[in-house]
């Protein structure tokens, strides 16, 4: 389709209603802002089983800078009712993430960047849509991250376990629907709860959580994302850095939590 992203939608659609179960992809913010009428109208309205890919999402983007960013693509996708929001966090998730969504019927965004991040699943990890995955046990509190920004909770977990402080590691690549009786359970054990997304703290991962535990079991949350801003060229460290969001951001965050509930 070319850069027809608006077509590419309608086609799918057209696709699906004729019993086929059409892939869509490009750039997350073509995906999703660009297209966001298309999907409202054509794909979630009748609820036709189209799987939307958004790839570069947030602010990882390959070094195209401000225009090529999906830093809102979350929250535009999961306020459309019926859309499925799912953001794996390694390879191994991404591949099974696929076929569980071939065989889910209906429409799902699908939200990875192309880029190499660390493996976070554990051994014979099984992806089920709507169910989070511990990915790592602690007792003192809980970082909650989606996509690749869980492999950057794991590395703030291995800092704060050289400070005492044994971190919880939940991968919710699933952001819609989202597990809620993992997060009102978590919210009980650690009582302290920092998500970690590469989105805006807006409308995504974040404010998902904090409305869970706000109807369920308020505790003391901070959310590390992107601070409502647009964002920039860079490499992904210099980014992740600069909008403060890598591993030392988080440990900051988690400091703040633990100060906050004590």
């Amino acid at each position: 389709m070319g850069v027809c992203e608006q077509n590419m939608i309608g086609v799918a659609a057209g696709f699906a209603r004729m019993g086929k179960i059409p892939f869509t992809s490009t750039f997350g913010v073509f995906a999703s802002r660009r297209v966001c009428d298309q999907v409202s109208m054509l794909i979630a309205y009748p609820h036709l089983n189209v799987k939307v890919v958004g790839a570069y999402s947030g602010i990882v983007s390959g070094n195209n800078g401000a225009t090529h960013q999906a830093n809102e693509d979350v929250a535009i996708m999961r306020v459309m009712p019926g859309m499925v929001v799912i953001d794996p966090a390694d390879e191994i998730e991404m591949a099974q993430a696929v076929k569980a969504i071939v065989e889910y019927n209906g429409p799902v965004y699908l939200r990875l960047t192309r880029d190499e991040w660390p493996l976070v699943s554990p051994p014979n990890y099984q992806f089920r849509i709507g169910k989070a995955c511990i990915v790592r046990e602690g007792k003192d509190v809980t970082l909650i991250g989606s996509g690749m920004m869980v492999s950057q909770c794991m590395e703030a977990a291995k800092i704060l376990a050289q400070e005492g402080i044994e971190s919880k590691v939940i991968n919710m690549s699933t952001m819609k629907p989202i597990d809620v009786e993992i997060i009102i359970k978590v919210a009980k054990e650690t009582k302290a709860i920092v998500t970690s997304e590469n989105h805006n703290i807006i409308g995504g991962l974040g404010s998902a959580v904090a409305e869970v535990i706000g109807e369920n079991y308020p505790v003391v949350m901070k959310r590390v994302g992107i601070k409502d801003i647009f964002g920039e060229c860079g490499t992904n460290e210099e980014l992740l850095d600069k909008y403060r969001i890598s591993p030392k951001h988080i440990v900051k965050a988690v400091r703040e939590v633990i100060k906050k509930r004590h």
